[in-house]
């Protein structure tokens, strides 16, 4: 066998990459230091409560005490570098074209739907794919789309006044901190799915997203094809 190159991430993505995950990470922490001075949410059926988010001993097992401003000064800093950072990355992928590959199509629900049940060993063969596979187009896509809910719910909560605008789009104040919050629950299962099927997929996968490429066996017959 003989080991080929395949180029497959250019260098800008995977800037945009790696600075959007530690941004959107402290984001996370720092919206965390918010809502924790007033913790509002919980799920439950009637008079019954399921779970607060967070519970009691949560706070007492780690001792949390409440930042607020702390949280906010950081929260708005970081608010700038995660626009500015999905804005260049939306108006690249618009100019090079690469939005080619990450804008789903009319297949990729039922791609979306073959590699669900690949990844659940109910299916033996993955979907076919060219650089994304329906999955990742859809995911990848969605994200963007919460980047603009949590700029738009953000500006609401953020200055109700000035943004009436924003806070009308998400149905008044108490909706747009609901939105902002169940966003932030998306991107956290988002990190998580993103984790696991990272180390699922291997080493080269990972690789491709720091050097660009991905070193793979060509068999026999690839060769003899591409001669």
């Amino acid at each position: 066998m003989k080991k080929k190159i395949l180029h497959k991430h250019p260098l800008v993505i995977r800037w945009f990459h790696w600075l959007n995950f530690p941004i959107l990470a402290l984001m996370i922490w720092s919206g965390l230091l918010i809502y924790w001075a007033n913790d509002v949410y919980k799920i439950s059926f009637g008079q019954t409560l399921v779970f607060h988010f967070f519970p009691e001993n949560f706070y007492k097992t780690f001792n949390i005490s409440f930042h607020l401003a702390e949280g906010m000064s950081w929260h708005f800093a970081l608010m700038w570098l995660f626009f500015i950072n999905g804005i260049l990355y939306v108006a690249y992928t618009l100019i090079s074209g690469e939005w080619r590959y990450l804008l789903p199509d009319k297949n990729s629900f039922k791609e979306a739907w073959q590699v669900l049940l690949h990844d659940l060993h109910i299916r033996k063969f993955h979907p076919t794919q060219i650089k994304y596979n329906g999955a990742q187009k859809i995911a990848y896509t969605l994200i963007i789309v919460m980047g603009v809910g949590s700029i738009v719910s953000g500006l609401a909560i953020y200055k109700p006044v000035q943004f009436n605008w924003a806070m009308n789009v998400c149905g008044g104040y108490g909706n747009a901190r609901g939105i902002h919050f169940i966003l932030t629950i998306g991107y956290v299962l988002f990190f998580l799915v993103h984790i696991v099927q990272v180390i699922r997929a291997g080493w080269n996968n990972f690789q491709a997203m720091v050097t660009g490429f991905e070193i793979f066996k060509s068999t026999k017959a690839e060769q003899h094809e591409e001669s």
